[in-house]
């Protein structure tokens, strides 16, 4: 390629991006200086910048010291060989991968000739080429043979041994060639070897019995390649900062009767809460609070071991019984976690609510705490509404009653007389009574869909699934939650400080275009040239009342709904229907908040751990990553649900069950068993003898000759034919008399009024 133009001094970070892009050769630091002409001294400037970019997520290493963009890849790398499809394509994926701010590539692997000589597991080392929006690799060099994972359950056929993958998309089946010291029915990690049409199967690792407690989340957890290992470094750094003293110049806040309130199987508290009716004449009617959150960011400093691997994971992932947190567990479960009569670092957000529920005012300041109870949503509603505490069947990972509820006091040293718990809680709904007016004057998005909850006994057995009930205690903390959310952003806005927002956008147009042809199907109007507001959605919702296909209707304004992500360019969280909305409440297990926290720390200068220049600079790269990171735990979360779905239903295999139809295409339909959640598919060859024709606008199959309708929203009885708990997939038939096999027509679709139970699990607060 020719030479850049010579220009004094070092060249910017720009031109040696574009010059290792555009390179076709292996670029390492010898040859940048020598295209720009640089000095004995300016190349050793030069190391240092190149550093400086490499700590900055501008560019990486490759093997021979050759760098290149990060997110892209080495011009000479070596792959190793992930599949060949029937077409003799061959797929490669680079062996070394590190990139957080990008997902791993696919790539070609173009040979010569016309017959592949290359296998699954086998790594060549190549030269790489971009092409289009995809990556292209030419071979160099066979290399020894290496190993391409793929995590199964054996299976014994009488012709020997088969591995099962797990992935519901995983439908093949391999032969093991050698299962080692496994035996059928064990989870394995296996290598996949040959060429079709023999690939093979060779077990590396045993992992135990797939049905055993905790078996499903370390599934999910090798599926989706989440890090669940911290490295010593990484583990001896938490230990040092954790014995730092919390420092003499804290807001001191000991004095309120700040409360956390949070699932029962909480693994850890980032937020409290107090209020009080403000005394200040200016503000009749109105409150003070206080939103406590832990004060992670004086913990993790930028560019330390620990800041490292929080954003290489983005964010803690739960399951129903463990959790992979973003930070080891003497900061995430205990230094920084607000526990009951601990005192504890926290960023406290000030907040003057208005009689209205509108902010008045907030301020930021970094505080001592001494939480006066962790108590539970159920019990903290039981409180409010004078009803026993509920009694649990079943013990969460981290759950405790630290103290006795009825012994709680309304000051930090419990006084003789024990005022309670309700005499902290009320002022606090009152509070939030205000904040709701609010909120029901913005008109937010209205869907209400609730989580399933699995629950599980001391020794992880699967005790019941059910929707996690929506009580006003959920409210309450949701809504504190929200104000502090938005006073961050402001606060930080305020300052003209970089701010990474937690955006929702309105729905696409064709989104919506498809929403109207849907709704017409109902007779239901639906103007496209209004302004789309999410009081537009509610209204729809409100017209149709408890009409038979409001379940329907509900599931596809859901469907039309963009998915929120983080950015530093603010474009509003449409859901919310709010203009500036971040997330500053969760940075025990969020990477997000932790920026957030940064931002409002060096803005207000507030101490140690403010945000770099480096960050933000890089705003935009972290946000990226980090929404994407959230994307994979809230697909492994979901998994690992479904899997523990399909383990409670597998005894209930052969009968009838309630289902609802959650997605409709032109070859069958999907459902979910009603109430517990679990997807299948049932195939439209199997409704019967008749033919069904696929309504694309309308989202259901028709039969030709009955007119029965199979619709998204509709329920009906089915037999529950297979429940795979390793993948999570079920398997639905008509109930026995009924369908292709006896040429009688399908079962009509029963109609009943309810909301839909298309259920995620994802986690405390998530929007």
């Amino acid at each position: 390629m020719p030479r850049p133009k010579r220009q004094p001094g070092l060249p910017t970070r720009q031109q040696i991006l574009d010059f290792i892009t555009s390179s076709d050769q292996p670029t390492g630091k010898r040859e940048i200086a020598k295209a720009f002409g640089l000095t004995a001294q300016e190349k050793i400037a030069l190391k240092a910048l190149l550093k400086d970019m490499a700590d900055e997520g501008l560019i990486d290493s490759a093997p021979g010291r050759a760098f290149h963009k990060m997110g892209g890849l080495p011009k000479v790398t070596v792959l190793r060989v992930t599949d060949v499809d029937d077409g003799g394509n061959v797929w490669a994926v680079p062996e070394r991968w590190d990139a957080d701010a990008a997902p791993m590539p696919r790539l070609r692997v173009r040979e010569r000739g016309k017959r592949s000589a290359l296998g699954i597991g086998d790594r060549i080392l190549a030269r790489t080429e971009e092409a289009g929006n995809g990556w292209i690799a030419h071979p160099m060099k066979q290399l020894a043979k290496g190993d391409e994972l793929m995590l199964g359950v054996l299976r014994r056929e009488a012709n020997g041994l088969w591995l099962e993958g797990v992935e519901k998309r995983e439908r093949r089946q391999y032969p093991v060639s050698d299962p080692g010291e496994a035996q059928a029915g064990d989870l394995v990690l296996a290598e996949k070897a040959g060429r079709p049409p023999r690939i093979t199967a060779r077990v590396t690792e045993r992992l135990g019995d797939p049905f055993a407690p905790r078996a499903f989340s370390l599934i999910a957890i090798h599926e989706h390649g989440i890090p669940d290992q911290f490295a010593d470094e990484t583990q001896d750094e938490a230990e040092c900062v954790a014995k730092q003293p919390l420092g003499d110049d804290r807001e001191d806040l000991t004095h309120l009767p700040i409360v956390a309130i949070d699932p029962a199987d909480a693994r850890d508290h980032d937020d409290a809460v107090w209020a009080a009716p403000d005394d200040d004449p200016a503000n009749p009617g109105g409150w003070r609070a206080v939103v406590a959150i832990a004060d992670v960011s004086f913990y993790v400093r930028p560019g330390s071991a620990l800041d490292r691997e929080a954003r290489r994971r983005g964010n803690s992932v739960y399951f129903p019984d463990r959790v992979v947190p973003m930070l080891p567990e003497i900061l995430s479960a205990e230094v920084c976690s607000l526990k009951t009569g601990e005192d504890r670092a926290a960023l406290a957000c000030h907040l003057t609510v208005g009689k209205d529920g509108q902010l008045k005012a907030w301020r930021f300041s970094r505080a001592v705490v001494r939480i006066a109870a962790n108590v539970a949503y159920e019990d903290a509603q039981a409180v409010m509404d004078g009803k026993p505490l509920p009694f649990r069947g079943g013990v969460g990972v981290g759950q405790s009653r630290a103290v006795r509820l009825d012994e709680i006091s309304p000051t930090p040293n419990p006084s003789p007389k024990g005022e309670g718990l309700k005499t902290i809680l009320t002022p606090l709904w009152s509070c939030w009574r205000a904040l709701a007016k609010a909120r029901d004057a913005r008109e937010p998005l209205d869907l209400d869909l609730p989580e399933r909850r699995v629950m599980l006994d001391e020794k992880g057995r699967i005790l019941s699934v059910a929707p996690r009930e929506r009580l006003d205690a959920h409210r309450l903390i949701e809504d504190y939650m929200i104000a502090a959310n938005v006073a961050a952003a402001k606060a930080l806005e305020a300052k003209k400080a970089p701010v990474m927002y937690r955006v929702h956008e309105p729905p696409a147009r064709e989104k919506l275009v498809a929403l109207k042809d849907y709704l017409e199907t109902y007779g239901v109007k639906f103007a496209l040239g209004q302004v789309i507001r999410p009081a537009t959605f509610n209204h729809i919702l409100d017209r149709i009342g408890d009409a038979d296909f409001r379940p329907q209707v509900m599931e596809q304004v859901l469907r039309s709904q963009t998915q929120a992500y983080y950015a530093p360019a603010n474009h509003g969280h449409f859901g919310l229907s709010l203009g500036s909305y971040a997330h500053f409440t969760s940075p025990i297990r969020r990477y997000a908040d932790l920026i957030v926290h940064r931002a409002l720390v060096a803005a207000y200068k507030l101490g140690p751990g403010g945000l770099t220049d480096d960050e933000a600079a890089n705003m935009e790269r972290i946000g990226e990553a980090i929404s994407r990171l959230e994307r994979r735990a809230m697909e492994a979360e979901r998994d690992t649900i479904d899997r523990y779905v399909a383990a409670y239903l597998a005894e209930r295999v052969g009968e009838l069950v309630e289902v609802r139809i959650t997605g409709v295409t032109n070859f069958g339909f999907f459902a979910t068993v009603d109430g517990i959640g679990g997807d299948g598919l049932m195939p439209v060859r199997d409704l019967g003898g008749e033919y069904f024709r696929y309504d694309e606008a309308a989202k259901k199959l028709v039969g030709e000759a009955s007119g029965d309708e199979y619709a998204i929203g509709q329920t009906l009885t089915l037999r529950l034919a297979e429940s795979n708990p390793v993948s999570g997939a079920l398997r639905f038939e008509l109930p026995e008399g009924r369908g292709a096999a006896s040429g009688a027509r399908p079962p009509r679709v029963l109609k009943r009024r309810g909301r839909p139970g298309n259920i995620r699990h994802q986690g405390k607060r998530r929007k």
